[in-house]
């Protein structure tokens, strides 16, 4: 005899489970076991319940990691027992990244990375008239290098590759082997090396759960061939983009969008605490969501804009750091309700104090995009003219700063977020450019980053 259950949706999402008649009940899975390495499709059981393991997992309890983000999914009850009939008034709700307060988080951040960081990424896979740097001779101010670019194979595959610039494009690049015994070096010296992915050219659309888990399983590959120590989300041009109807940056319904943020939750899952997570979208995908956020309820409006904010919202608590790319950029209005454009320190200060800040998103004053921690915002800056439209000489990226960690020489603009004792540092585009112009980034600026206390 099969029990006949029926389900019903309780407070905060939970699906609670009714029976009507109870005589038999489904056999529970093997217990769960915090040492076991579980993949997709993979069951356990824990409290009189059956778990799915939608991806690789290990050390994740079933009972509090089943909410729509996370690694288990909840199969019902086993066991033989009959469910109490819980009214589903009085149902405890599961927490889930689309429920959480809208709080700065709280979780702490990854280790070995300096207070405050000089971030940049190295051409190594590509040429582009800047001249080819092995990874050896990266210096070592830099904490952070992200490895320019991992692409998919097309737009919607989720297949993500990475290969080595050929020596026919990029003369005196190095081996293989000695490439992977750099980053190995690098790391074993404290620095953290990423796999940057998107770029200009490279269009990542998680359109499916199937791309979703390749783009899973090709990452870890990457990952594991060159031995990183994480990514660096750069998605751009038409990767983000927000389908009409879907207005609610904490509760996202887009599929590309739902898919990158359980992509990389699993990867985060994966590889454990000290896996590095950072993001470098444009101000168009972040702070023009505080006039904009998709094609919003009024229309008219581009449905990229803002769409950046579930997935920064939905990995709050695994963002390594988020430094927004502040130059190739429009005019965008700030805190202050005035537009800021490329060209001094002004931007770099307004632009930065809304991720400080917090603001509310499409002027919705009760859906406000909550502030971050300090050590996890940074801001980027081109390293030289030829790097990007934007950039400005050191004495206004360093005036940004100043202003930004201890509120002095903010010219006219009136931070909301007070002062920022413990603001991550710069990224820049690029540490190729850089050494193509004598180093101007890492020699000024960078030293003004190290010398913070």
């Amino acid at each position: 005899m099969i029990i006949v259950m029926a389900a019903v949706l309780a407070a905060g999402g939970t699906t609670v489970y009714l029976a009507s008649t109870a005589s038999a009940a489904t056999a529970c899975a093997p217990a769960w076991s915090a040492a076991q390495v579980y993949v997709g499709g993979n069951s356990a059981s824990q409290n009189g319940h059956n778990y799915a393991a939608k991806w690789w997992t290990q050390n994740e309890s079933p009972a509090t990691h089943s909410g729509q983000w996370d690694v288990w999914a909840d199969s019902g009850v086993c066991g033989g027992t009959t469910p109490p009939t819980t009214s589903p008034t009085t149902a405890p709700p599961t927490t889930t990244p689309t429920t959480a307060p809208t709080t700065p988080p709280t979780s702490s951040p990854v280790g070995g990375i300096p207070k405050h960081a000089l971030i940049g990424y190295l051409h190594a896979s590509f040429a582009n008239g800047s001249g080819y740097l092995r990874m050896a001779d990266v210096p070592a101010d830099w904490d952070i290098i992200n490895l320019a670019f991992g692409e998919p194979t097309s737009a919607t595959s989720g297949d993500i590759r990475f290969t080595l610039c050929p020596a026919t494009e990029c003369p005196g690049v190095e081996t293989e082997a000695a490439f992977i015994a750099a980053i190995k070096a690098k790391r074993a010296a404290g620095k953290k090396v990423l796999l940057s992915i998107g770029g200009a050219n490279g269009q990542v659309q998680l359109t499916t759960t199937a791309a979703r888990d390749t783009f899973v399983s090709s990452v870890s590959a990457i990952i594991d061939k060159y031995g990183l120590d994480g990514v660096d989300v750069d998605f751009e041009g038409h990767s983000l983009s927000l389908n009409t109807g879907d207005t609610d940056f904490k509760n996202p319904t887009t599929p590309v969008i739902v898919n990158l943020i359980s992509a990389l939750k699993s990867l985060k899952a994966r590889y454990g605490t000290n896996f590095v997570l950072t993001m470098a979208p444009e101000t168009f995908f972040v702070q023009l969501g505080y006039q904009y956020y998709g094609s919003g309820p009024w229309g008219g409006q581009d449905p990229r804009a803002g769409s950046y904010l579930p997935v920064i919202y939905a990995l709050r608590n695994d963002l390594t750091i988020l430094h927004v790319q502040d130059y190739n950029s429009g005019s965008i209005m700030g805190l202050d309700n005035q537009y800021h454009s490329m060209g001094g320190a002004d931007f770099h200060i307004a632009m930065t104090d809304m991720l400080l800040a917090g603001f509310p998103v499409a002027g919705n004053t009760a859906n406000a995009f909550p502030a971050l921690r300090e050590d996890q915002v940074a801001f980027g800056a081109p390293s030289s003219v030829s790097a990007g439209n934007g950039y400005v000489a050191p004495a206004a990226v360093q005036q940004a700063v100043g202003c930004l960690v201890s509120g002095a020489n903010c010219g006219g603009y009136t931070v909301r977020s007070g002062t920022n004792p413990s603001f991550r540092g710069l990224m820049t585009w690029s540490i190729n450019w850089d050494k193509f112009y004598s180093w101007e980034f890492q020699l000024q600026n960078g030293k003004l980053v190290k010398a913070l206390p």
